[in-house]
């Protein structure tokens, strides 16, 4: 009889399959296409050095002391600069920004502060693996909205809305959606809010990859339409900057932000203020465009070496063809396993993502998988491509 007992919360919570999977790639054969990390060379390393010896020179005290919950004042200021920069005006009179540990914490703190035991929880199906568990730990019953290569299936989504009770918010990721790579339509943003509001339902609006398109044309956010003060919207430097700073932001009705202020004085007090210190002085440089046109260079040309390979090598399976972010979501034919697909691509030394931990129903068939481009090498990218299409044809014999 073990003389402790976990909390109810944890029953049924598993451990992050990415990074189960990540556990295999420190072995340097393994090739990973499992990550969501940053290009190593995107990694703007040389600024973040000045920027930090300047401050800790200029304002060491500040840099190193405790500092306030709702974040870094200029770090706030600047933020809301950089948003209305790129996407106009989102931050209302009635909004405020408050910096957060990375667009994890952001998703967590509006869960806390909505979700009671047993209620509803609408998702996108597939959708961010953390996030479900993260609505999972408040005891909340997920109600996933198949996707779509525009968005999610807006018939399905007033069906939920219509028939479950006590649903709290929808949570979705518009841009380059994790896993898929789908972006959703202005359309489908403009019915997912009006659905939304209409039924009193709040929009968890994730972006963590919206800075990075390398293709097509940028869509406002669903934030934008926002009139009635129902979408909180979460947002991260981790995928532009650096990921290990943990500095993401929310932008929310002032009245939503108070109690969820109040929550994240119970979690970690504040945000790491050296972190926010110089995020809001590389802000300020004004050299985020040109570090951004670097950005979208990278993912592009990585993206279309990879795609190029997998259609040459893997050309039984089908892969989405996204205009950016980190990810391509492949399907394979035959309603074949994907776990065991991805357990013998790891054998081969390969690692992807099976597609299980991003549904809802982790238990059901499944046939998909999710592969990242911008961590490996163009070496480490022609060479997984090709194991990976030994491996298919090894399994579908042609």
């Amino acid at each position: 009889m073990k003389p402790y007992q976990f909390a109810d919360r944890m029953n049924g919570i598993k451990p992050s399959a990415i990074r189960e999977i990540l556990k295999s790639t420190q072995d340097p054969k393994v090739i990973s296409f499992a990550a969501g990390s940053p290009a190593s060379e995107a990694f703007p390393v040389k600024e973040i050095e000045n920027i930090t010896k300047m401050i800790l020179s200029d304002n060491p005290i500040a840099a190193l002391n405790y500092s306030i919950s709702e974040g870094y004042t200029p770090l706030r200021k600047a933020i809301s600069n950089f948003i209305k920069d790129r996407e106009g005006a989102i931050v209302t009179t009635d909004d405020d920004v408050i910096v957060v540990s990375g667009g994890q914490q952001g998703i967590e703190l509006a869960t806390k502060c909505f979700v009671n035991d047993g209620d509803v929880v609408l998702v996108e199906d597939p959708t961010f693996a953390n996030a479900i568990n993260t609505f999972r730990t408040y005891h909340a019953e997920l109600v996933g909205i198949p996707m779509e290569p525009d968005g999610p299936n807006i018939a399905k989504l007033e069906e939920a809305l219509t028939t479950h009770k006590n649903i709290k918010m929808f949570y979705t990721i518009p841009n380059f959606q994790n896993p898929t790579g789908y972006t959703m339509s202005m359309e489908k943003r403009q019915a997912v809010y009006r659905l939304c509001a209409s039924h009193g339902v709040m929009i968890l609006e994730d972006n963590p990859y919206g800075d990075l398109r390398y293709s097509g044309t940028s869509i406002p956010s669903i934030k934008s339409l926002d009139t009635q003060g129902v979408v909180i919207y979460v947002g991260s430097f981790s995928k532009i900057i650096a990921p290990g700073m943990r500095i993401g932001y929310v932008v929310a009705n002032k009245d939503i932000m108070s109690p969820m202020v109040v929550a994240k004085q119970c979690s970690d007090v504040h945000s790491n203020i050296l972190a926010q210190m110089v995020c809001e002085r590389f802000l300020a440089t004004g050299n985020i465009p040109s570090h951004m046109n670097t950005l979208q260079k990278i993912y592009r040309q990585k993206k279309n070496l990879m795609m190029e390979h997998l259609q040459e090598n893997c050309g039984m399976i089908s892969f989405t063809q996204p205009e950016g972010g980190l990810f391509i979501w492949a399907t394979l034919p035959n309603n074949m396993d994907s776990l065991m697909f991805c357990k013998k691509a790891a054998e081969m030394g390969v690692a992807v993502v099976p597609g299980n931990p991003f549904y809802v129903d982790e238990t059901a068939p499944c046939s998909t998988f999710r592969i990242n481009y911008s961590t490996p090498t163009t070496k480490q990218i022609i060479e997984g491509c090709q194991r990976l299409g030994a491996l298919t044809r090894e399994l579908l014999r042609y």
